[in-house]
C-alpha cells in the first residue's frame, strides 16, 4: 500500500505540474485579451466625449453641421488609429507568446485566445455607435486526462482461460494514469493519437491452496500443507500505452464557427502498450494458532522484465470497456507460456 501511494502521489504531481503550466499558460493569454478589450473601451469613451464636444460646438452656433460632421469623422478616424497602434503592439505579445509555445519553451498545449476589433460609427445618429469586439477560441488540439481502469485479471494457457489455476473473481488488475490526447486532422474529430504514462497492477490468486515456489528457472504452482486463508500474486509495471483512437463526437458550431470536442459520444481505440516490471511479489496469508500471520516475499519470481501487449476499449464518453493482452509470457523460462490478459472498464476523466 505503501508503495501504491508513492505511484499515486507521482501521477498526481505530473497530472498537477501540467495543469499549473496550462492555468500559467492561460492568465498570459487572458491578459492580452483582457489589455485589448480595455484599449479599445478606452478609445471609445475618449470619442464620445469628444462628439458630445463638437455637438455642443453645433448647438450653440459656433460651428456649421457640415463643420461638425467633418470634425466627428476626423476624430473617430484618429481614434481607430489609436486603436490599431495600441492592438498591434499587443498582437505582437500574443504572436510572441505563440512562438514560445512552438519553439517547446511552453510544453503545454494550449487554446489561445485571437482577437480583432472593428470600430463602426453610425453618423446619422450623431453620438450613437456601433462597435463590435468579436473574440473566436481557438480549438484545443491536445487534451490530458487522468486514466483510471479496474477489472478481472487472469492468464491465458495455451490460447485458453476457462479452468484457468486462478480465481476469476479473485483476481484483479487496476491501472493508473496520465494520458493525452491529440487531434490528428485539423478540422475533422474523427481520429486522434493518445498516449501517456501508467502504473499497472496485476494480480492473480490461485485455487486450490496453491502458491509460487521457484526451482531454478522454473515458477510452478503448489500445494501449500497449511491452510491459507489468501494467496496472491502482484507484478506492478510502468508502461508507455498509444492508442489510435475514433472518436465520433463530431464537431459543434459557435457563431458560424467550428470548434472540437472530445470524450462526447463514442470511442473506439485500438494500440498497444511496453513497459518494465517495477516489482513482483507473492503475499501468504494464514492463520499460526491463534495469531493471523502474513508472509509478503519480493523477487523476480522469473517473470519478464519488459511488458509489451495489445488493448482496446469500445465505449460512450468518460466509461469504456476496456481489454489489454500480454505478448510476452508472464514467466519468461516456464515450460508453459502464459500470458496475461485483463478485462474491465476504463475511465478517462478530463
Amino acid at each position: 500500500m505503501r508503495n501504491f501511494t508513492i505511484y499515486l502521489a507521482l501521477l498526481l504531481c505530473l497530472y498537477a505540474s501540467k495543469m499549473l503550466g496550462q492555468e500559467t499558460f492561460e492568465k498570459r493569454a487572458k491578459s492580452i485579451a483582457s489589455k485589448i478589450e480595455s484599449i479599445t473601451k478606452e478609445e471609445k469613451a475618449a470619442l464620445k466625449i469628444e462628439v458630445e464636444a463638437v455637438n455642443n460646438q453645433l448647438i450653440n452656433g459656433t460651428i456649421s453641421r457640415e463643420e461638425a460632421e467633418n470634425k466627428k469623422k476626423a476624430l473617430a478616424e484618429a481614434r481607430a488609429i489609436n486603436i490599431e497602434s495600441k492592438v498591434a503592439q499587443e498582437q505582437e505579445n500574443l504572436k510572441n507568446l505563440v512562438q514560445e509555445k512552438v519553439d517547446g519553451k511552453i510544453k503545454e498545449q494550449d487554446s489561445l485566445k485571437k482577437h480583432k476589433f472593428e470600430l463602426n460609427w453610425d453618423w446619422e445618429k450623431d453620438s450613437k455607435r456601433n462597435d463590435s469586439i468579436r473574440s473566436t477560441k481557438g480549438e484545443q488540439r491536445t487534451t490530458s486526462q487522468f486514466v483510471f481502469a479496474a477489472g478481472l485479471n487472469n492468464l491465458v494457457t495455451d490460447g485458453k482461460v476457462q479452468d484457468s489455476d486462478y480465481r476469476f473473481l479473485g483476481s484483479h488488475f487496476y491501472e493508473l494514469g496520465v494520458s493525452y490526447n491529440s487531434r490528428i486532422a485539423k478540422n475533422n474529430n474523427l481520429l486522434h493519437a493518445k498516449y501517456g504514462l501508467s502504473v499497472m497492477y496485476n494480480n492473480l490468486r490461485p485455487t486450490d491452496n496453491r502458491n509460487f515456489v521457484i526451482n531454478s528457472n522454473q515458477t510452478n504452482l503448489v500445494v501449500n500443507p497449511v491452510d491459507l486463508k489468501d494467496s496472491r500474486f502482484r507484478n506492478v509495471y510502468l508502461v508507455a500505452p498509444v492508442h489510435l483512437e475514433f472518436d465520433f463526437s463530431g464537431k459543434k458550431m459557435k457563431e458560424d464557427k467550428p470548434f472540437f470536442k472530445t470524450h462526447q459520444s463514442f470511442r473506439l481505440g485500438v494500440g498497444g502498450y511496453a513497459g518494465i516490471n517495477l516489482k513482483s511479489k507473492q503475499i501468504i496469508k494464514y492463520d499460526d494458532n491463534d495469531l493471523k500471520a502474513t508472509e509478503k516475499t519480493k523477487g523476480d519470481f522469473n517473470t519478464s522484465n519488459f511488458i509489451y501487449g495489445l488493448s482496446t476499449y469500445i465505449g460512450y464518453k468518460e466509461t469504456s470497456l476496456y481489454l489489454k493482452y500480454d505478448l510476452n509470457p508472464l514467466f519468461k523460462d516456464n515450460a508453459v507460456k502464459q500470458n496475461n490478459v485483463s478485462l474491465g472498464l476504463r475511465f478517462d476523466l478530463n
